[in-house]
């Protein structure tokens, strides 16, 4: 008994200091088990006919954010399947509302600026990165200006001298990066092109004098700022994690050096011993008449070089992957090459580019399949009637579009998975159909304020996105991705390490979709003499 007694009267203790532990922890279980079951039932009881139906989910606030976040493209097909084009999901507890198709493209993209915003959507996130006062930290009509300007810096006789600027800087990259030395290697892309375009674009968009101050340390502030562009800054672009603080200190530096750029400019007399586009901006005003500030100029010269470069770098390595599924495609462009140009393959020009088509169709099937940016999403302003339905989508919504879902559909695209430049071709059996074949001289044409271009809402392939906010470095972008892809084809063969056709998948953790690391090909240097006079 006495064993006892000693063994009980502890325990005992122990026991009434424990109950009120398992009440809190029983209450939060409870709590949350309630929580699921009344989001369960009023997704079951109280559906609103005049809304778009919402994707089931248990979890209120995470809603379909986990499944959204891992594979968007997969997410959207299978709620297609089972709610149709326009459906709601919840995205960290705000309502999402997608509209798919070439109808919800037009919908949403070619919106009224009363009735959808973007701003509200993107500066939380752009802002820290790029600077104040420009692209999303501005009323629409100022930006409208802003892309003017740049516009007004990217013309035919600018990018006819771009494509020896990105020759050069190929040739010297791949005689100087270590991945590349030897006759034969393997490289992992990602890293790799990210450098490469980073290069290219900065000496050609802004100027031998930009590109020289691109040591290791200004690509380290580049890659830091870079990591700004996280899904959590949407909504907390002011936390305190690491990230940020490199995200901050790296915005300050790099306006710091195009300041410095700027004022020297300035100090020497403004008198100008070059054409780039930190000239082209330090001349422009505003319609008031008022001059660019120089931090604007600043600010929208990271946010220019952000933009050559981002989508850039990621679809170069997707054309290098699917070039290393498909080395007879590589063998098919050299011979292009040799056939158009001359045997001995001559310096490249501008108009070179337009008299190469199957490496026009190389880069505008890679962007088929792989969309740079995956989601694009618009605050609603005021409540919107979606065509041929009896829904109202309210203000306390977002719209987000999704123009790679119609570039994968196979009504548009038949076997819409398969990577085939040659669909392109006149009369292919994969030919695009229902209009995705258009060239964007047949669109109807549009001025938001910065020069005519096409609405292109209506077709089902849109890699630079559609109306107002369409990409105005498109014709950069495909200037700067053939030229790349002409230089590599001259110097390399590619093939997967294990010799399939497969390719890597693709990571979405970010706003831009990017091929997952580590995404690796072998390449093998062409022979002097098979790729270049002599």
């Amino acid at each position: 008994m006495g064993l006892l007694a000693s063994v009980a009267g502890p325990l005992a203790e122990r026991m009434a200091d424990t109950p009120s532990s398992y009440i809190v922890v029983g209450s939060l279980a409870s709590f949350f088990v309630l929580t699921i079951v009344l989001n369960v039932l009023r997704q079951l009881l109280f559906k609103n006919p005049n809304e778009p139906p919402v994707v089931f989910h248990w979890v209120p606030f995470i809603g379909s954010t986990i499944t959204y976040g891992i594979d968007p493209y997969k997410f959207f097909f299978a709620c297609r399947e089972k709610y149709g084009d326009v459906f709601t999901f919840i995205l960290l507890g705000k309502k999402t509302t997608v509209c798919l198709g070439t109808k919800g493209n037009e919908f949403i993209l070619n919106g009224k600026l009363k009735d959808v915003n973007a701003e509200e959507i993107y500066s939380p996130l752009t802002t820290p990165v790029f600077g104040k006062d420009v692209v999303y930290d501005c009323p629409n009509s100022k930006l409208m200006e802003q892309k003017k300007f740049v516009k007004f810096g990217l013309t035919t006789e600018a990018l006819r001298s771009y494509v020896t600027l990105i020759t050069g800087e190929v040739n010297d990259f791949v005689s100087h990066h270590k991945g590349f030395q030897g006759s034969k290697g393997k490289i992992n892309l990602p890293p790799a092109m990210a450098e490469l375009t980073l290069y290219t674009a900065s000496r050609s968009l802004q100027g031998k004098e930009v590109r020289e101050r691109f040591d290791s340390t200004f690509a380290e502030l580049y890659h830091d700022l870079d990591m700004g562009f996280t899904p959590i800054n949407f909504m907390l672009p002011w936390a305190p994690l690491p990230q940020n603080r490199k995200r901050d200190f790296a915005q300050r530096k790099m306006t710091r050096t195009y300041m410095d750029i700027i004022e020297a400019r300035k100090a020497a007399g403004g008198k100008k011993d070059s054409e780039d586009m930190i000239w082209n901006l330090m001349s422009s005003k505003y319609k008031d008449g008022t001059p660019i500030p120089d931090a604007e100029v600043a600010h929208m010269m990271i946010a220019l070089l952000m933009a050559g470069q981002h989508s850039s770098s990621a679809t170069v390595s997707w054309i290098i992957l699917r070039l290393a599924s498909r080395p007879d495609i590589t063998e098919d462009l050299l011979q292009e090459q040799k056939d158009i140009l001359g045997a001995d393959l001559p310096n490249l020009t501008y108009e070179d580019l337009s008299r190469l088509p199957l490496h026009s169709q190389v880069v505008r099937e890679t962007l088929r399949l792989h969309s740079p940016i995956h989601s694009i999403m618009r605050k609603v302003k005021s409540p919107l009637q979606v065509e041929g339905t009896n829904y109202i989508i309210p203000t306390s919504h977002v719209l987000l579009a999704a123009p790679g879902v119609t570039s994968k559909q196979s009504e548009f695209f038949p076997d819409p998975a398969h990577w085939e430049p040659h669909r392109w071709d006149a009369g292919h059996a994969l030919a695009p159909q229902g209009g995705a074949g258009k060239v964007d001289e047949e669109e109807e044409k549009v001025d938001y304020g910065y020069g005519l271009v096409s609405k292109g809402a209506g077709s089902p392939y849109l890699p630079f996105g559609a109306g107002r906010h369409r990409c105005i470095g498109e014709q950069f972008a495909y200037v700067q991705l053939q030229t790349i892809l002409v230089a590599m084809v001259r110097l390399f063969r590619f093939r997967n390490p294990d010799g399939s056709d497969k390719v890597v998948g693709t990571d979405y953790s970010s706003l831009f979709s990017r091929p997952l690391d580590s995404a690796v090909v072998e390449w093998e240097r062409r022979e002097k003499g098979e790729n270049e006079k002599e």
